[in-house]
């Protein structure tokens, strides 16, 4: 039986891709990333146990973002023993430098010889963004997968097939649901197809496909925000949809936005040299700045040589890839949401070079074969240069060594009712006991809103105490600027209880969490006055 050299190379692409994301992730560490402390790992364990209707955004508004994404990474890191459920996100993130492979053949086409495409591998495996998310429960790394597919399969073949236009909607479609800082490339995608051989066809098979992933993953979670909130996105864009359970303004985080046109013009710079205004950790990314240059120096070399040298699917490339970086620098500027293009800029490098040695290609043949490896030889040192330039950011690791494993003390051991006062402490609430509730009253963005549903949950659990009692849970150490709210207990008739001991849960960043027994200060007087007139009859 004959086995062709394409049945035996793909599957060998993806296994090394997979292993290289799992020795990565091993390498790296355990994940305790601020937002997994916070509501990845609360989104997780709350979809699979019901808890959306039991307890009260332990993650703070953030708890509200559509949980399907992070089913995954929490069955894994809660089902196999560290360090395995690193690795085993490891491997599945790696996937996406075989996407990345596939992706820079497609748009090389005969071009696509193994140097090129070892070169656009190495650029996007070193990816300061990608490198940081690998093994990590971020949902960025692992939405970039559908979105890279889909990017392969529009581009697949020149005429743009209807039905793979409508698989690449559905892709990027369901992305977008999970996550919906995607919709970015959602629309890139949509208006690069306007140069497509059939536009109107091509977008309205996008359009069509799109339509059907989204609701796929996001339609339910959506359906449920509309029916408990009155708003499908809820809490965000309350200006447009005006839920009573939340402020009528949009949440944004507008740290990272530039503030003007030659600022933002400048953000590929700044990450070339190290300057981060995009992050709140430093990193070095040099692969934006280079696509600028190969691209303003292919368009020169090209009117003075008076050729296209960019060819149709090259330009649409091109338009995905910048429609899709303006809208995300105008809407967000958060460097995490950008690594599908920080992958996607390593194939496009490739083909900017590529198309750039085009222009001066010999007639001769030993003279095209001396050229060819010339073309090699600079492709190779450029990825080389580009991957030795960056610098992955930290968003906090633990050794697997010391595998995070809390012990809650025996006071702790019955079902109670957790209230929280600071963030993040989303990830604690899986650990306490089953049938425990969690109300987080520490949030500033997204307040209770006196009387609404979240309030009157906290309310009716309060007015039925369970077994182990109320807890306020905060850090016990905490900077000046961010104390416990303990003030958020008053509002509903609560304070420490003077009359028993707190006690300790050891926090995943070696801090250690406050756990300290509430009472109601009438309960505390009848109790007091009990106890007084036991002692008077005595």
């Amino acid at each position: 039986m004959f086995i062709s050299r394409k049945q035996v190379v793909m599957p060998l692409v993806i296994a090394a891709a997979s292993a290289a994301g799992a020795i990565y992730a091993y390498f790296a560490g355990e994940d305790i990333n601020w937002d997994w402390q916070n509501y990845h790992d609360y989104a997780g364990f709350a979809l699979l146990h019901g808890r959306f209707d039991v307890d009260v955004m332990p993650g703070g508004f953030q708890s509200f973002l559509n949980p399907l994404v992070y089913v995954l990474p929490y069955l894994l890191r809660h089902g196999l023993a560290a360090p395995w459920w690193g690795v085993a996100l490891g491997a599945l993130h790696g996937l996406n430098l075989a996407l990345v492979c596939w992706v820079t053949r497609v748009m090389l086409e005969k071009d696509a010889r193994v140097p090129a495409l070892l070169a656009a591998v190495l650029i996007a495996a070193c990816g300061p963004m990608t490198l940081s998310e690998v093994g990590t429960s971020f949902a960025d790394i692992l939405t970039a997968m559908p979105i890279l597919a889909g990017v392969a399969l529009i581009f697949v073949e020149s005429e743009q097939d209807g039905r793979r236009i409508l698989l690449a909607g559905l892709l990027i479609g369901a992305a977008t649901g999970l996550k919906l800082t995607n919709a970015t490339f959602l629309i890139g995608a949509g208006v690069c197809l306007l140069l497509a051989p059939r536009p109107l066809v091509a977008i309205v098979h996008f359009g069509a496909g799109s339509a059907v992933g989204g609701l796929a993953t996001g339609g339910a979670w959506a359906l449920k925000m509309w029916h408990d909130f009155g708003s499908p996105l809820f809490p965000f864009y309350n200006v447009i949809f005006r839920s009573r359970e939340a402020p009528p303004v949009s949440i944004i985080d507008t740290r990272f936005m530039p503030h003007g046109l030659i600022e933002a013009l400048a953000y590929p710079f700044d990450w070339l040299v190290g300057r981060h205004p995009s992050s709140e950790w430093p990193f070095r990314d040099p692969r934006f700045a280079v696509v600028v240059v190969l691209l303003l120096a292919t368009i020169a070399v090209g009117a003075w040589r008076r050729r296209e040298l960019l060819q149709v699917r090259d330009r649409q490339f091109l338009l995905f890839f910048w429609v899709s970086y303006a809208l995300w620098t105008l809407v967000f500027s958060i460097q995490r949401y950008l690594i599908p293009l920080e992958l996607l800029s390593a194939p496009l490098i490739v083909l900017l070079l590529t198309r750039h040695a085009a222009a001066g290609r010999p007639s001769l043949s030993f003279e095209q074969g001396a050229a060819l490896r010339a073309r090699h030889l600079l492709t190779m040192t450029a990825a080389l240069a580009v991957a030795l330039w960056s610098q992955p950011t930290d968003w906090m690791r633990r050794p697997w060594s010391d595998p995070y494993r809390p012990q809650l003390a025996a006071a702790l051991q019955k079902p109670a009712t957790f209230l929280l006062l600071h963030k993040p402490l989303g990830y604690i609430v899986s650990q306490l006991p089953a049938g425990s509730r969690a109300y987080q009253l520490s949030e500033i963005v997204l307040p209770l809103v006196p009387g609404g549903v979240l309030d009157r949950r906290v309310r009716a659990g309060l007015a039925e105490p369970l077994p182990g009692g109320t807890w306020a849970l905060y850090f016990a150490t905490s900077p000046a600027d961010n104390p416990p709210r303990l003030a958020a207990l008053v509002a509903y008739g609560l304070e420490r209880d003077p009359g028993r001991a707190c006690e300790r849960i050891a926090a995943v960043d070696g801090s250690d969490i406050e756990a300290c027994p509430v009472i109601s200060p009438a309960s505390s007087a009848s109790a007091a006055e009990l106890d007084r007139t036991g002692r008077d009859s005595n």
